[in-house]
């Protein structure tokens, strides 16, 4: 049979899966995935529940690797790789997905249960419905195509399903890269759909430098009718804050190739103080999100904040503590033209009539870990961009689409003979 007709069987045969894929995505959404630095237990119980529906879709070759984390119930943090032979059995079509998922936030701004899915207007709303579970949920049907046909993909397809990607990948990715054994090979093709847009037409292959700081600020805790007795922490961080917005100016650079072009440096979560309105605080904390182009080292940023730290100091006689939660710098990207930035654009293209084009992001993924081993790796999806928001949902044209961008390239083709 051609390989266009062949892909054309694979298409309606995914289209075929719709209600379900989303029965798959109501049944992930109901279990909770949350790492212990989210308040969760990992993500155990929802792994579980994966194998179980894996095999009954007909998938025999499942592998659990459980990274162990004594801070969960379950003192593990499993991942999952199904895979399917090919006809090519020396080069291997990867998608990586992950199973955790981010809290939902402030209950009041979902209009039903976070955990309790549902469809409306051709979406599936849920937490974790678009992050991570479309693209999950997508390539498990995409590959299930292939058994059903009673077809042999081209490359062998590997189907990882790794844990812990919202905090660190320190038990998810990175576990799975550190292991004796090694799962993937450098000639394999390694797509993470974990990142795009609404059209699906970037294609990244570069991620700016991460950084995340603990702010600690100690003052002296008094009454709040009697200032001069104490010294005020939340007021000294409060200035740190304002000041830290000099950073855009400090590194001022631009790249056209990230989305934005610009490093950026963004306050965000805070902690609780003190618990009544009259009194001073003597202890604060805050937290700085930096996303860095790679044009600038992380110790160059480092030496600047704290240096604005220690002019604050000075200027409202407390002490600041800063604590990186996570210091990344930016791996090595991925060739612009490496053969899975090609082939991703070839199935693009077929499915969705999007040229697209490669590009960088702020946000990290579990691609950056890849690339620090050599791997070439392309991250690429195209979604909604609902993800972390309350109400979050997936487009369910968007699930069923990117399942068949990805059994494009399970049939190990190019574009000159599709």
């Amino acid at each position: 049979m051609a390989d266009r007709d062949l892909f054309e069987r694979i298409s309606k045969r995914i289209d075929s899966y719709e209600s379900d894929m989303v029965a798959l995505q109501i049944g992930l959404t109901a279990i909770p995935a949350l790492a212990p630095e989210n308040g969760g237990n990992g993500e155990y119980k929802k792994a579980g529940y994966l194998v179980e529906r894996l095999e009954q879709l007909g998938f025999d070759n499942i592998r659990k690797f459980d990274a162990p984390d004594d801070r969960v119930v379950f003192n593990c943090r499993p991942n999952i790789v199904a895979t399917i032979p090919g006809e090519n059995h020396g080069r291997t079509v990867w998608i990586i997905t992950h199973t955790d998922i981010v809290p939902p936030g402030e209950p009041t701004l979902w209009n039903h249960d976070p955990y309790e899915g549902y469809v409306k207007d051709g979406k599936v709303y849920g937490r974790g419905t678009e992050d991570n579970q479309q693209d999950l949920v997508a390539s498990i049907f995409a590959a299930k195509a292939f058994l059903d046909e009673g077809v042999k993909p081209g490359f062998s397809v590997g189907l990882a399903f790794v844990a812990d990607e919202e905090t660190s990948s320190n038990k998810g990715l990175v576990y799975l890269l550190g292991m004796k054994k090694k799962l993937f090979k450098k000639d394999d093709i390694i797509v993470v759909p974990d990142a795009g847009d609404e059209e699906g037409s970037m294609i990244e292959v570069a991620e700016k430098s991460l950084l995340w700081l603990r702010f600690r600020t100690i003052g002296v805790q008094c009454h709040a009718s009697r200032p001069s007795l104490g010294r005020n922490a939340f007021t000294a961080a409060s200035h740190l804050v304002t000041k830290l917005g000099d950073l855009y100016h400090i590194f001022d650079k631009t790249d056209p190739l990230y989305r934005p072009g610009t490093s950026t440096f963004e306050p965000t979560k805070k902690d609780a103080n003190v618990p009544n309105i009259n009194t001073i605080p003597g202890d604060d904390v805050f937290y700085l999100d930096c996303r860095i182009l790679p044009d600038y080292n992380l110790v160059e940023v480092m030496s600047k904040v704290r240096a604005m730290a220690d002019e604050v100091e000075q200027t409202f006689d407390v002490s600041i503590d800063i604590v990186p939660v996570q210091a990344v710098a930016a791996p090595p990207p991925t060739d612009r033209d490496a053969p899975v930035v090609k082939a991703l654009a070839d199935a693009i293209r077929k499915v969705y009539g999007v040229d697209a084009i490669p590009g960088g992001i702020g946000g990290g993924t579990v691609a950056a870990p890849l690339r620090e081993k050599g791997y070439q790796v392309a991250v690429w999806s195209r979604l909604g961009t609902m993800a972390h928001q309350p109400n979050e949902n997936c487009i369910i044209s968007n699930m069923t689409g990117n399942a068949k961008v990805f059994a494009h390239l399970f049939l190990g083709r190019t574009r000159e003979n599709t």
